[in-house]
């Protein structure tokens, strides 16, 4: 029988495998200590397990709405409130969704329509571009600077154009483990204001933030509340990634359109899941002690790999740590990264696939000799790779 669709016009020619799915494949072929992917190695808090095993026992298993559970969208919208002192309406503001990326995409969809522009900064979070381009719009780029992986906020005002829908912002940043401070927030609010630029403010690691620093949420503005979309992760904080559960808030108005997309997509979210992620955070406060817990990892990471010919970039945020490589080998960090997969039995991630292919500005970003790693690992294995890495 003859093919007639054999020659599909692909929406994403350029989109193949993940780097992600790559690089744990490989590790898992030659039994590598696996630092690229960004999840836990070690057993959650057995109480979400009870938690929603009881709700699912008490017949919590069918539909939830739309929005998302009740009693969870109270709960976060009482914590936001606590710690921002922002008041979402817990009817129209706040949605669960199924991870962050999904609250990602579906934003860009039901935002960005062809030909408008959006603003993000490379390296880059590998999900933002894609859904800009599926959906008709333009990425524009803008590098960081290296190594601190800062905002250059003039280069940001000269890109700006009348075709600008979105700026995607990410604090704590993956994959550099960079943060904002109060002049990144400022600077975002003197561009955005009085304008109808849209913020997606991807802030799925703002508990994890080290050494006494304070997380800048764009909800520090009140200019910035009112025309961002928040994206938050309950599986970085609580541990749970396979869960896939997370939340997005925004102004009335946004959040109407978010919905309209949200509801043919997946419409709704794991109820047993929402009902104890509600009550847990409810009896015990977890987001309190997430960032000592992480520190205590990256510092014993750190220090055990102090000796190695690895030069640190210093992680303020997420449970990443970037390694700068360039004074052991000239290799392309793609090509390094898997030799020391298969060589060295230890996988991480090349920064430069954070990059775009031909981004304007970024011609220089693969001379940097960069790899990153996850160090949201039981303490033994993070000993195990640092051990490795000092042998090399």
């Amino acid at each position: 029988m003859p093919n007639y669709t054999k020659n599909i016009q692909s929406k994403l020619p350029n989109v193949g495998v993940t780097i992600f799915s790559e690089m744990s494949a490989l590790a898992k072929e030659h039994n590598a200590i696996n630092l690229s992917q960004g999840f836990p190695d070690f057993p959650i808090d057995e109480n979400l397990p009870k938690l929603v095993t009881k709700f699912m026992q008490e017949g919590k298993n069918q539909y939830a709405p739309m929005p998302g559970v009740l009693e969870l969208r109270q709960t976060l919208v009482h914590y936001l409130d606590k710690k921002h002192s922002v008041k979402y309406d817990v009817n129209s503001e706040i949605t669960i969704t199924a991870g962050a990326t999904q609250a990602i995409y579906t934003t860009i969809s039901a935002l960005v329509k062809e030909k408008d522009e959006v603003i993000l900064f490379s390296p880059a979070y590998d999900c933002y571009a894609p859904a800009i381009e599926i959906n008709g719009g333009v990425c524009k780029f803008i590098p960081l600077t290296y190594p601190n992986y800062s905002i250059d906020w003039e280069l940001v005002k000269k890109t700006i154009t009348n075709k600008t829908k979105m700026i995607i912002v990410n604090t704590p940043h993956n994959p550099s483990g960079s943060i904002f401070g109060e002049r990144d927030i400022f600077e975002l609010e003197e561009i955005v204001k009085d304008t109808n630029i849209i913020v997606l403010s991807d802030e799925v690691y703002e508990h994890i933030i080290y050494d006494g620093k304070e997380h800048q949420s764009v909800l520090k503005s009140d200019v910035l509340a009112n025309q961002s979309v928040l994206i938050f992760s309950f599986g970085k904080s609580l541990h749970v990634t396979g869960w896939k559960m997370g939340f997005c808030v925004a102004p009335e108005n946004i959040m109407k359109e978010i919905r309209k997309v949200h509801q043919f997509n997946v419409f709704s979210c794991n109820s047993p899941a929402q009902y104890a992620i509600s009550e847990y955070i409810k009896m015990h406060n977890p987001f309190e002690n997430t960032a000592s817990f992480y520190q205590k990892k990256r510092d014993l990471f750190l220090h055990a790999i102090k000796d190695s010919r690895f030069k640190i970039i210093p992680s303020a945020g997420t449970y990443f740590q970037l390694l700068d490589y360039s004074e052991i080998t000239d290799k392309l960090d793609v090509e390094y990264a898997k030799e020391l997969t298969i060589k060295n039995k230890i996988a991480s991630i090349p920064v430069s696939v954070f990059y775009p292919e031909d981004s304007e500005g970024n011609q220089d970003y693969k001379k940097d000799r960069v790899l990153r790693f996850c160090f949201a690992k039981q303490d033994e294995t993070l000993l195990k790779a640092a051990k490795i890495l000092c042998k090399i």
